[in-house]
Parts: structure tokens; C-alpha cells; sequence
């Protein structure tokens, strides 16, 4: 199948930048569609009865794609397994946490990730993205304060320009 099928993905990483961001290439490397399609003709061979590994290893494709729906439907399988089966919550937290920053759900994938590090301070990769999580909030955070300052300004100016106009009358 030539994808690396991880339980719980065990990745040697270091705490530098260059090292988070190979980790994050791995991570969020998407699957080739054929090997995607295993997982999800796997999946559906099993029906009603499917697995929780073969739903878990599933949901791992998909939250690893490009595509919003196939991590939005990743992220719903892996909270039916974090539901349902409370030994496997572990084995879901981190891919929860993952799905829903791709989503751009930043609050859940915090709460996700914290849930993680709590049993695992030392787990690198809940680090890792913690820290990307964190960048991102930020960032964003930026990308909003200059959206609301720069529609502040412009209303300032046309509010400037009407009372301007208002008083040559």
C-alpha cells in the first residue's frame, strides 16, 4: 500500500522549527488517492460492522487530505470512536485535535490538544502543533485587528467626507 498506517504516529521529532516543520510535512502530507481509496473501500467492505482500526486508519486518511469535506468527515468518525470506545480515546485525540485546525476550528483543536498534553506533557507532536496552533490563532488574530482597523478607517474617512458635505450646504 506504500502509506505508513499509524496507530498512534511515532515520529522521532525535535523541538527546533526545521524539525517541526518536517514533522508537519509528514503529518499533513495527504495520501495518494489510490492509497485513500484502500482505506475507504475497506471501510465500506465492512459496513455496519466496520472495525474501530479500520474506521480509526480511515479517518487518519482523510483528516490527512486536501479536501475540507474528507476532514470534516475524518474529524465525525473520529469523535464517533472517541465516543464509543474508551480505550481508543487516546489514539483520537491528537487527530481530533488535528482535523479541526485544518478546519480552522482553532478553539477545539486547543481543547483537543490540551486534553492530549495533559496525559502526555512530553508527547512531541501535541507540542508541536500546540505551537502551530498558537501561531495560527495569531496570526489570524493579526490578519482581524487590520480587517476591523482598516473598515474603521474607511468608515472615519466617509464619515469625514458626508460631514464635510453636510456643513458646505
Amino acid at each position: 500500500m506504500g502509506a505508513e498506517l499509524p496507530y498512534a504516529l511515532d515520529v522521532e521529532t525535535h523541538t527546533n522549527r526545521l524539525s517541526r516543520l518536517t514533522n508537519y510535512h509528514h503529518t499533513y502530507r495527504p495520501l495518494k488517492p489510490d492509497e485513500l481509496q484502500v482505506l475507504r473501500d475497506q471501510y465500506e467492505k465492512e459496513g455496519d460492522l466496520v472495525g474501530v482500526q479500520t474506521k480509526f486508519n480511515y479517518a487518519w486518511g482523510l483528516v490527512k487530505s486536501n479536501s475540507r469535506a474528507d476532514q470534516q468527515h475524518g474529524v465525525r468518525l473520529l469523535a464517533d470512536i472517541f465516543r464509543q470506545s474508551q480505550e481508543r480515546r487516546r489514539e483520537c485525540l491528537y487527530y481530533l485535535a488535528l482535523g479541526n485546525f485544518k478546519l480552522g476550528n482553532y478553539e477545539d483543536a486547543r481543547r483537543y490538544n490540551e486534553r492530549l498534553l495533559e496525559n502526555e506533557p512530553t508527547n512531541l507532536q501535541a507540542t508541536n502543533l500546540r505551537t502551530l496552533i498558537d501561531e495560527r490563532v495569531a496570526k489570524e488574530g493579526l490578519v482581524g485587528m487590520a480587517i476591523v482597523s482598516g473598515i474603521a478607517l474607511a468608515a472615519g474617512v466617509v464619515g469625514g467626507f458626508i460631514l464635510r458635505n453636510s456643513r458646505r450646504r
